[in-house]
């Protein structure tokens, strides 16, 4: 009977020793794998991801450098602008070329070698010829004759003999009149004739 019980207690104590030793390599297995996990976390670089981010920030800092680089050629497209703005130069300078248009115009007869002229009024307003011979004279012209005019005139107009017209055409300017013609058979022949109508603003 005793050893019975002794052989039950040697199986159990064997059985408990067995347990215990379950246990233990089970959380022997448990503490590995744990440790094993905690490094494949380290592994992952999950932690270094953190420490990594603040470096990111700084990596945007010098990518931003290399678009400063980019930025550049941009800036080197402005360049190209101002060839535009010489191609746009030439135009002013055909605009300029019109203002040389004035002087192409005739220029004024010396006084020295003006004509004669006599004034005509053909009009039913009185005193148009002395006026019209007042503007005359401050022009430079020299007014030898003024008078009223009997005869139907179509407009106002200075008549030349021949070779005047440059005289009768600088005379007209002068007066604002916009008709020249070759004198008639009546009139004399080594002066400019004016003979105003209604149709003169003057």
């Amino acid at each position: 009977m005793n050893r019975r019980t002794r052989d039950d207690k040697g199986q159990v104590l064997s059985s408990l020793v067995a347990v215990l030793a379950v246990v233990a390599i089970v959380g022997g297995l448990l503490v590995l794998f744990g440790t094993r996990g905690n490094d494949s976390v380290a592994d992952s670089g999950k932690p270094a991801a953190p420490k990594t981010t603040p470096k990111p920030s700084s990596a945007p800092s010098s990518s931003s450098k290399p678009t400063v680089p980019r930025s550049a050629p941009v800036s080197s497209e402005p360049p190209s602008a101002p060839p535009v703005e010489p191609s746009s130069a030439p135009p002013s300078a055909p605009v300029s070329q019109p203002a040389s248009v004035p002087p192409s115009a005739p220029a004024s007869i010396p006084v020295t070698e003006r004509p004669a002229v006599e004034i005509y009024n053909n009009t039913p307003r009185k005193g148009l010829a002395e006026d019209v011979s007042v503007r005359a004279r401050q022009a430079g012209w020299i007014v030898t004759g003024k008078d009223n005019w009997h005869g139907k005139i179509i407009a106002s107009t200075v008549y030349f003999p021949a070779g005047m017209q440059a005289e009768a055409n600088q005379l007209a300017r002068d007066l604002g009149i916009g008709r020249t013609k070759d004198a008639l058979d009546n009139m004399k022949k080594d002066r400019l004739t004016v003979i105003l109508t209604t149709d003169y603003a003057g």
